[in-house]
């Protein structure tokens, strides 16, 4: 481990979490914002268009997540090469062992997962490929980000109308978020558990 992995961590980490979104010239770091948007064709439309069905709008919407899917794994190839994933590894092990079972190695698709479903699913095939992960481990993983999904970007985008009305803090909707996710995970966890001793005791 160099400085160079703990910095690339840190600064990815950043990128994909979402808090330098809105802080003036830092939110050129935001990875959402890098990203960018397409532009309308008119007014209202983006080239999407209204009112498509099946395959071609499938189509057509699966095209505007390549520079999402193309950007975010170029930046973690970039910080993989420099150390950022034992970084990530070391730094949430100790979490994500005792609340999930899971290695520290899905801390980075973990945090990406905050703001972008895509990201987050793209990264978790990797780490299954590259062996960093087994299947039990990507079962448990993706129960937990399947349960309120892309939770930072969809509470605030989404729920944004709610907020004037509602009895809670964004901060505390968040956290009951991610409470309710890491339960979502444990079941699965614990089912897949009492599924191994099971078919052990019957061997």
């Amino acid at each position: 481990m160099t400085w160079r992995g703990w910095l690339s961590f840190v600064v990815i980490a950043l990128s994909f979490s979402g808090v330098l979104k809105d802080m003036g010239p830092l939110s050129a770091f935001d990875f959402t914002v890098l990203v960018g948007k397409f532009g309308k064709i008119s007014d209202t439309f983006t080239f999407i268009g209204k009112g498509g069905i099946g395959a071609s709008e499938g189509f057509m919407f699966a095209l505007t997540l390549f520079p999402t899917v193309i950007l975010a794994l170029g930046c973690v190839r970039a910080v993989e090469s420099q150390g950022g994933l034992l970084a990530a590894e070391r730094i949430i092990r100790p979490l994500l062992r005792p609340l999930m079972g899971l290695p520290g190695y899905v801390g980075l698709a973990l945090i990406s997962s905050f703001t972008t479903t895509d990201v987050g699913a793209v990264l978790t095939r990797d780490l299954v490929e590259e062996g960093k992960i087994t299947d039990d481990e990507r079962t448990i993983f993706v129960a937990y980000q399947y349960a309120a999904s892309g939770t930072l970007a969809n509470t605030i985008n989404c729920g944004a109308p709610l907020m004037p009305i509602s009895l809670l803090s964004f901060g505390m909707i968040f956290v009951i978020e991610l409470i309710v996710k890491v339960i979502g995970a444990n079941i699965v966890r614990f089912y897949l558990m009492f599924k191994r001793k099971k078919a052990g005791g019957a061997a």
